[in-house]
């Protein structure tokens, strides 16, 4: 494998670059790296020599400048020698695995493309190509035309056989050009969309590629080329209106919509018009229209009526639009996945009023009210037909690396009516955050901060609004913390100051686990041995752990007699700095059907006689403090909990009972029938399964 790097005057942003590919897993001899320095000026010709001469898979190109990314990839492909060519930018970087995940999967499926899962803090990612992986597709059967920047990794022969090279020199929609090019003769395409290949990165001095101002007459010259390749590899019909409405959508209708037209003064509103609109009439038939949501259908309509202040209005109306989504409930599943009950709907204005429509004679509408500066008098934006087209999507983000996840979402649209003879439309539906891998068919979140996010679909318009700030009463009770996997890691599920958003804390990242069984019941199990069951949430798959249980003096109560242990020892989270310890033991946590159970033993080993105030630590020997009873210590260190801590109720201590038959059943079950089912072939082995799991639950 090659990869490609087009280098120019990158100072300190080449620095994750390169750390990225010294640390890749796929060994240094499967791999080469190719710097085309692009004659930078700056120290970076002497600083790759010397890489290259430190890693002898690093290879340094230098040419004269050429001003543009192009050429430079063009002859990192003509003197690449691996099998596959990836492009890298100089200020991005790759996920430590990516090449050896991106090398497996091409060879495996002899693909002529494949397509690493993208993130990025400044840029938009096409979050629905990386939806699932996807061993073979090409451009009839998947959206690959949503994904159009050059950073994939490609068939070195294919590259050549079929001539596909960059325009050279300084032009625009080059990567659009490219990627058309390359799409349409591949054969097999691969999509990696369950690990994180590549990162892009914001650079602070806002220089990263693209971020120029475009000139319309050249922007919009080069996109005709990139047009006349679509048409020249696609007969007339739907193929040709999806890739066409694509273009027409984001290079087109879309650099004249909020918030980039209301940035433009009066000459260059008029120069960008008179650049795309002959474009629209040339390319954008009447099926590529239709094809678009209502708003812009009537962009669309306003552009090939030369009506530039009317798409301003326009623009100022939808950039009030924001998405509204309200949590309504909050379930930890057995599995460990959250289920999440959700309403979303579109709000606009200051004050956030509800996007209405009317219903009128078996039509919806949307209302007049909104319209009126929008269409001539008397005429309604019918919506009747886009219902079905509104939508959501659910996805947990990394708040630092901007890694984002889809998750499972169903939503149905429902025309409701608000009373004053109005309606709106709101989606409401169910959908799983899940922080462990497994069933979501994905890596798992790694450490850190994961905001819930929810993508408001309709009318033409995406709105991304946070999950949580607007959320029933119930909810924040039903937030338990978590330990998940093995080895057990806590999740915590919090709301953010100020502004009240969920947020997954996976790994331990900042929150503790203390502090938020507050209020939440201690539970002592019946058995000889002491157990404790605390209101943490476990999983099948939730290994043990470890926690220290605590002895510490209880502090002068005089004059409140009757108050209970819990009070004495502080409030849960007690800093241990704050506690005066006497002495401290580790004791095992374990998962018992859905909550952790901790182990409290009979007798501990110089352990201090007399009476003490028992508590656990979860977060860690540093971590604060919960209080669970108080306790008398013999001087052989047996320990004695007194009465205070609650028992199970009746229901609880049935379910637990039916639980551990049916888990003594299962086991022995598949202890007998195991060894035999495993013999028979796949097709009847998981309908044994599926059977099985239906009787034994």
């Amino acid at each position: 494998m090659s990869v490609v790097i087009p280098v120019y005057n990158p100072g300190r942003y080449i620095d994750p670059c390169i750390d990225s590919l010294v640390g890749q897993t796929l060994p240094a001899e499967e791999f080469e790296v190719l710097f085309v320095n692009d004659g930078s000026t700056d120290d970076t010709p002497e600083r790759l020599d010397s890489l290259a001469a430190q890693h002898p898979n690093f290879r340094v190109i230098h040419i004269p400048n050429s001003g543009w990314p192009g050429k430079p990839r063009n002859i990192g492909v003509a003197q690449a020698e691996g099998e596959y060519v990836q492009f890298l930018d100089q200020d991005d970087h790759l996920g430590t695995d990516a090449l050896r995940r991106l090398y497996e999967m091409g060879h495996r499926n002899g693909s002529d493309i494949v397509i690493g899962k993208v993130a990025s803090n400044f840029r938009g990612v096409p979050q629905g190509v990386f939806r699932q992986d996807r061993e073979k597709c090409t451009l009839r059967s998947a959206p690959l035309y949503d994904s159009l920047t050059p950073h994939k990794m490609f068939r070195t022969a294919f590259l050549r056989e079929h001539g596909i090279a960059y325009p050279e020199g300084k032009r625009r929609l080059e990567d659009q050009l490219y990627m058309m090019k390359a799409y349409f003769p591949a054969e097999v395409v691969s999509i990696l969309g369950s690990y994180t290949c590549y990162h892009y990165s914001k650079r602070d001095d806002g220089k990263n590629a693209g971020s120029a101002k475009l000139v319309p007459a050249g922007y919009y010259g080069n996109l005709r080329e990139v047009l006349d390749v679509v048409v020249a590899n696609t007969e007339p019909g739907a193929l040709r209106d999806r890739v066409l409405r694509r273009f027409y959508r984001v290079e087109m209708l879309g650099r004249l919509s909020e918030p980039a037209v209301l940035r433009y003064d009066a000459g260059y509103l008029r120069e960008m018009t008179d650049a795309v609109r002959p474009l629209a009439m040339d390319f954008m038939d009447s099926a590529v229209h239709d094809g678009l949501g209502p708003l812009l259908r009537l962009r669309s309509t306003l552009l090939r009526n030369d009506d530039p202040e009317g798409m301003v209005r326009l623009a100022r109306f939808a950039s009030s639009v924001k998405g509204a989504v309200r949590l309504e409930d909050f379930a930890w599943q057995p599995d460990g996945r959250i289920a999440v009950k959700i309403a979303g709907r579109f709000v606009y204005g200051d004050d956030r009023r509800p996007l209405t429509v009317l219903r009128r004679d078996g039509r919806v509408h949307l209302h007049p009210d909104i319209t009126a500066d929008l269409l001539p008098d008397g005429e309604l934006l019918d919506i009747t037909d886009d219902i079905g087209g509104f939508n959501a999507e659910l996805a947990l983000r990394n708040r630092e690396t901007a890694v984002e996840w889809l998750c499972p979402v169903t939503v149905e649209a429902h025309v409701e009516d608000l009373g004053d003879g109005t309606c709106e439309v709101v989606l409401r539906g169910t959908g799983l955050l899940a922080s462990e891998g497994g069933r979501a068919r994905r890596e798992s979140l790694t450490r850190g901060f994961w905001d819930a996010w929810v993508t408001v679909r309709g009318l033409g318009l995406v709105r991304k609004a946070r999950l949580g700030a607007d959320r029933a009463p119930h909810v924040d009770g039903q937030c338990l913390p978590a330990l998940l996997s093995t080895p057990a890691r806590p999740v915590i599920p919090y709301f953010t100051d100020p502004h009240s958003n969920l947020t997954l804390d996976v790994a331990a990242r900042a929150k503790k686990v203390v502090p938020r069984l507050e209020g939440r019941p201690v539970l002592r199990m019946p058995g000889r041995q002491v157990r404790l069951r605390l209101d943490v949430l476990t999983t099948g798959s939730t290994g043990p752990g470890e926690a220290e249980l605590v002895l510490s003096e209880l502090p002068d109560r005089s004059g409140t007699p009757d108050a209970s242990p819990s009070a004495a020892a502080g409030p849960p989270g007690t800093p241990a700095s704050d506690v005066s310890v006497v002495h401290s033991f580790p004791t095992a946590l374990r998962p018992v059907h859905g909550r952790a159970h901790l182990t409290v033993p009979a007798q501990v080993t110089d352990a201090p006689a007399g009476t003490w105030q028992l508590s656990v630590r979860l977060d860690g020997a540093k971590g604060p403090d919960l209080p669970l009873s108080r306790v008398n210590v013999d001087s052989a260190g047996r320990l004695q909990l007194d009465d205070t801590l609650p028992a199970p109720d009746a229901h609880l201590l049935r379910t637990l009972s039916v639980q551990r038959r049916r888990a003594a059943v299962r086991g022995a079950v598949r202890a007998v029938v195991g060894p035999l089912v495993r013999r028979l072939p796949p097709a009847a082995r998981k309908r044994v399964r599926r059977m099985a799991a239906r009787l034994l639950g």
